[in-house]
């Protein structure tokens, strides 16, 4: 009789365990379940990311949207966060429309067959500024810019009036290209023959500490952009006779708005700039 009680205790006893671990276990797999369909944040690119194409500016643009997923089902290694930290990376190559953004797809330098991405109907064109000229280092493959030239203002004639404004050596500023898509950064020198012009490290010192460099030996620095080939014919005529400038857009800038602006010369700055009013 004892050792039948003892049997039925220990034959409950192992139901009891045996009832425990299906329990646990079903509440594990349940948690894992709901975890597992937990959604959490990626990338997809919502339109084609040209090579070189800046991280901030493809999700700016439109270019790149956020979505939802299971987290099951993420992507290894997509890109979950547009941070500080990497928000200033280029685009390695080409990402198609649909695709998942994957963290990889994005450095310091752009690689592939190609070291710029031309889009089509569009001419690529270099321009060599200096750093203050190319908006220091704000101006970044994937940015939108304007473009102004200052020029000597001349007189065609013989008259006493056209010579004495070619005497007076008068200049004036406008805007030559606006909303010029830049895709492509460089320092090598635009003219051919020429080598890259190297900065002294006095130069550089002066850099650091803020102080303007000399003329001779300021650094030069490329820009390239995509422009059509009617203002292809512009820009050239501006690299070989004006000094150039470039201003970047803001990202609700128009173009149209751009061109609203002024022509400058030294003739007007005084009233447009209210000086004496």
């Amino acid at each position: 009789m004892g050792r039948r009680i003892i049997a039925i205790f220990a034959a409950a006893v192992v139901a009891l365990v045996g009832v425990t671990f299906v329990l646990l276990y079903a509440k594990g797999a349940n948690a894992r379940a709901v975890a597992a369909q937990t959604p959490v944040v990626v990338y997809v690119a919502k339109e084609k990311v040209p090579a070189g194409t800046v991280l901030k500016d493809a999700l700016r643009k439109g270019l790149i949207e956020k979505t939802e997923v299971a987290q099951v089902g993420r992507p290894a290694g997509a890109l979950t966060s547009v941070t500080d930290t990497n928000s200033s990376l280029l685009a390695m190559n080409d990402i198609q429309p649909g695709e998942y953004v994957q963290e990889s797809r994005f450095g310091t330098t752009p690689t592939g067959t190609k070291a710029i991405e031309v889009p089509a109907g569009m001419v690529a064109m270099s321009v060599q500024l200096t750093d203050p000229a190319r908006v220091g280092n704000f101006v970044t493959p994937g940015s939108h810019i304007a473009i102004y030239e200052s020029f000597k203002i001349k007189s065609i004639g013989t008259d006493e009036k056209s010579k004495a404004l070619n005497q007076a050596d008068l200049r004036g500023t406008n805007l030559l290209l606006g909303d010029v898509l830049v895709i492509g950064m460089g320092d090598a020198a635009l003219t051919p023959g020429d080598a890259a012009q190297t900065v002294s490290d006095e130069e550089k010192q002066k850099q650091q500490q803020g102080g303007a460099t000399s003329g001779a030996n300021a650094p030069q620095y490329l820009v390239t952009v995509a422009v059509s080939p009617k203002d292809a014919s512009r820009l050239v005529h501006g690299i070989q006779n004006y000094q150039l400038y470039l201003g970047l857009m803001g990202s609700d800038l128009t173009k149209q708005q751009l061109e609203q602006g002024s022509t400058v010369t030294d003739l007007n700055m005084a009233d447009l700039s209210g000086i004496g009013k």
